[in-house]
């Protein structure tokens, strides 16, 4: 699962997803429940931007003495039951996060489920784009805030993917989608035609380094 990636830009939010960037600041890297840029459609199909926090239901947001879980990722098998996403993927409130890259852990190939070694982050992106973006499902919130969550699919046969995550664990991947079907995306209302749009890109389009948290140092705002 995703929790962590870098948004883009302000002016590349101009340039490659031809919307004016929201009012408010964020981060240069996105955690649970910091707020971060997406991309809707209107009701006439144009694409527009918002502040949201990344995470479908906030830690705040839960009830008093409600047990937490997390939000940020959605299971593209199971997110039409799911409480927290259920009636906004049948309302086909979709969205795009606009991602520089975002960050997984590896961990060490001999480790095992029971001693599985220390991880270490790594950074994926694709090298021939200067961003892209996730598949995402948002909702708003009475008082006007708005939030999102990525999907997510099985990335086992995946040849970059699949040596995300502790092991023992299932492999999920967020879902990458081209330029050319941005806007068939966010107008997309038919949750079984949006089931389509999520597959994994060609590793070969693909690049991972790792990327190694600098202990105690700030994340400065987005230009």
């Amino acid at each position: 699962m995703c929790t962590n990636y870098a948004p883009v830009q302000r002016q590349v939010l101009r340039d490659v997803f031809g919307v004016e960037p929201p009012p408010g600041l964020f981060k240069a890297e996105t955690y649970p429940d910091y707020p971060a840029p997406i991309v809707r459609a209107s009701p006439d199909g144009e694409r527009h931007c918002t502040l949201a926090s990344f995470g479908m239901v906030p830690r705040k947001r839960f009830q008093p003495g409600a047990r937490k879980f997390d939000t940020t990722n959605a299971r593209s098998e199971t997110v039409g039951e799911r409480p927290a996403f259920a009636k906004y993927w049948r309302q086909g409130q979709l969205c795009l996060v606009p991602v520089s890259a975002f960050y997984e852990f590896a961990y060490p190939e001999d480790g095992t489920a029971a001693s599985p070694g220390k991880p270490v982050r790594w950074r994926v992106w694709l090298p021939a784009e200067p961003a892209f973006a996730v598949a995402g499902l948002w909702r708003d919130w009475p008082d006007g805030a708005s939030s999102f969550t990525m999907l997510t699919v099985n990335s086992e046969k995946h040849a970059l993917m699949h040596r995300f995550h502790k092991p023992g664990d299932e492999k999920r991947s967020v879902v990458i989608v081209p330029p050319a079907q941005w806007d068939d995306w966010l107008t997309c209302r038919d949750p079984e035609v949006a089931r389509t749009f999520l597959t994994l890109l060609p590793p070969e389009r693909m690049a991972a380094e790792p990327a190694p948290k600098v202990p105690g140092a700030a994340i400065p705002d987005a230009d």
